[in-house]
């Protein structure tokens, strides 16, 4: 099975940087979007042979998530049951024979790290959520984490300690979600792989010279690690300040 997530930084503006052809040309069976930026009324978009799910934020023009599936889900659950953390449409679970799916859009901690403390709260509640779900089966999360877990897992550690994304305490939260009983796929297949990055900043042509962050993942329920087949960091594709990433997984 293949499943691509990808941070599209607005599906709207996406489209016109050739979202539809990219989609086309990855041929997932799983397509999950982060940061939608957009209600379903607002957009016309369909895939033959894929169902769609949205979960918007109620602030318009902000956040979202969305899951394209070739497979039927068994059932379909969006936010994680904490209005709190509910309102801005980061989370859509699919629950399948095998496997649940969790599609999720991290918030960022901000500027001054505004909003830190309550991503610290985010994080416990999502690890919860998540070991909840994997009592009942094995899980596959994925999604812009916006936290780059390892100094392999950006340009430039020595400059960022203390900024959004890569602090002490995004890190260690991250640590804990793995120690809990989960996997980063790209690490489990390329453990010393560098220069492998997700996003990269829109100014003094940070992509151009690749001075990025991984912040985009696929997480696996360790139970699911020996099925892993590839992970893939689809880098060529435009569109967006993030790039698709991909779980190839015999599930």
């Amino acid at each position: 099975m293949k499943l691509v997530s990808w941070n599209v930084n607005g599906i709207r503006a996406c489209v016109n940087k050739g979202f539809k052809e990219a989609f086309l040309a990855l041929d997932a069976d799983i397509f999950c979007i982060q940061e939608t930026k957009c209600q379903p009324d607002q957009i016309d978009i369909e895939f033959n042979g894929y169902t769609n799910y949205w979960n918007s934020a109620e602030k318009k023009g902000y956040s979202g998530t969305l899951i394209f599936s070739r497979k039927k889900p068994l059932s379909e659950s969006y936010g994680i049951g904490i209005e709190e953390h509910d309102k801005e449409g980061r989370v859509i679970t699919l629950e399948f024979e095998d496997f649940y799916l969790v599609n999720i859009y991290t918030p960022n901690s901000k500027r001054e790290l505004e909003r830190l403390q309550y991503r610290m709260v985010w994080e416990d509640e999502i690890r919860k959520y998540l070991l909840n779900l994997n009592k009942s089966k094995p899980v596959i999360m994925c999604g812009d984490l916006n936290v780059a877990h390892n100094e392999i897992d950006l340009k430039n550690p020595s400059t960022n300690h203390k900024n959004a994304g890569f602090t002490d305490e995004e890190r260690g939260k991250m640590t804990e979600l793995l120690n809990a009983g989960f996997t980063d796929s790209f690490r489990y297949k390329y453990p010393s792989k560098e220069n492998a990055y997700s996003w990269w900043s829109y100014m003094f042509h940070a992509r151009e010279k690749n001075v990025g962050w991984r912040i985009d993942y696929f997480i696996t329920s360790k139970s699911l690690e020996e099925k892993i087949e590839d992970a893939k960091i689809h880098s060529e594709i435009m569109g967006s300040d993030h790039c698709p990433i991909e779980l190839d997984i015999d599930i």
